[in-house]
């Protein structure tokens, strides 16, 4: 089997230590080792470091979050203001060429795959755009035999006569792709590490390109150096310890920020959800109160990043959080392929959601917690 420490022919090599330097501090990281009055110093600093972050991530601090609460919240509201913004997620493609276990695109799987034709792209954002929505997010299953740069790229352009903002979560890429899909019209790119577990990364994805971890961690710095205004960060909550992964992700990110300071950084918190011929996969690892001090924790370590709440989230908890931390929430939102524009999806979804409002039900929960939708959080001169 494939060392998954080990770069393929053709991946761009980032020289930097930055890997190691996280996922070194993330393996010294003991969440119990903290006490409620390291969280108390935690929350009293003006600009926590890596200490306050882990005090902020420890069990100890599960009895402050109360606390925890009420300085984020303060915290998003002095970056932020009320705003709110609002997208929505369109898979393009569930081809996948990995063996992720926990994922409903494995390669492995009996799943019903289909790829939009770029007519097909064109309706699914007609029917986006008619819901007002001025910013997509464009997916793919991680096949770049099946969605290379080119078709992705057309997607970007087709998005951009369209939307405002078009995001990007696909396999990674060197930078001159990013490069490419940038000229495209794609602003950001958001990549999920996963877990920062080598060894519980190599044991969770057993084949394709995903399998390289270190290729996958630099993702964010190859966009950014590719042209890309903003990159996105996130583990699978749940798919190791929560605790060590949140700790490396917030970490990593504020790496990437402080390098490239121009980046806009932002953090995206999914759990576990479950996925299609993988009973196995339990959603209750992680709980609601664990993943909102997970929230708070990212929003008083890196007070400038947004953070966006995953459709995979009930719907109460969903419009708590937008109060508290989160700057940015999915709506109307569909996991399979083509389902915007049609009665029934093309190909298969990659996880079960919880809130499944539409675009204006999401608009009235904003307001009615008296926060701002927004749909474009971007203006260009």
């Amino acid at each position: 089997m494939i060392d998954p420490m080990v770069y393929l022919d053709g991946m761009e090599r980032t020289d930097t230590d930055l890997m190691d330097r996280v996922l070194s501090a993330s393996s010294s990281y003991r969440p119990e080792a903290f006490t409620g009055r390291d969280v108390s110093r935690a929350l009293d600093s003006s600009s926590p470091d890596l200490e306050d972050l882990g005090a902020l991530l420890s069990p100890a601090a599960e009895g402050l979050i109360e606390e925890m609460a009420q300085r984020a919240m303060e915290e998003t509201r002095k970056h932020f203001g009320n705003s709110v913004s609002m997208f929505t997620p369109l898979y393009i493609s569930n081809y996948c060429d990995n063996r992720c276990i926990y994922c409903g695109f494995n390669r492995d799987n009996d799943i019903h795959r289909a790829r939009l034709d770029y007519e097909e792209i064109e309706r699914e954002m007609d029917a986006i755009a008619a819901t007002g929505l001025e910013e997509v997010l464009i997916l793919t299953g991680e096949s770049r035999r099946m969605s290379d740069p080119e078709y992705i790229g057309e997607a970007c352009r087709i998005a951009s006569k369209r939307f405002r903002v078009v995001g990007l979560e696909v396999y990674p890429m060197n930078s001159s792709d990013y490069a490419y899909l940038h000229r495209c019209g794609a602003d950001f790119v958001t990549v999920f590490q996963e877990t920062y577990d080598p060894e519980t990364y190599g044991r969770m994805h057993l084949g394709g390109c995903k399998r390289i971890m270190p290729y996958r961690f630099n993702a964010q710095e190859r966009a950014v150096r590719g042209g890309m205004r903003g990159v996105g960060f996130g583990a699978l909550l749940g798919l190791g310890d929560f605790r060590r992964d949140a700790f490396a992700t917030a970490m990593h990110a504020g790496e990437i920020q402080r390098r490239y300071p121009h980046a806009e950084i932002a953090f995206s918190c999914p759990r576990l959800r479950p996925i299609v011929n993988d009973s196995s996969v339990n959603p209750g690892d992680v709980h609601e109160t664990q993943l909102l001090q997970v929230i708070c924790a990212y929003r008083l370590y890196a007070p400038y990043a947004g953070i966006t709440i995953s459709s995979r989230e009930r719907a109460g908890f969903r419009d708590n959080v937008i109060m508290i931390a989160a700057t940015k929430i999915s709506a109307g939102v569909d996991v399979g392929i083509g389902g915007h524009s049609s009665s029934e999806d093309k190909g298969d979804g990659q996880f079960e959601i919880s809130d499944g409002r539409t675009v204006p039900e999401i608009f009235e929960a904003i307001k009615s917690a008296g926060l701002q939708p927004v749909m474009s959080d971007y203006i260009y001169t």
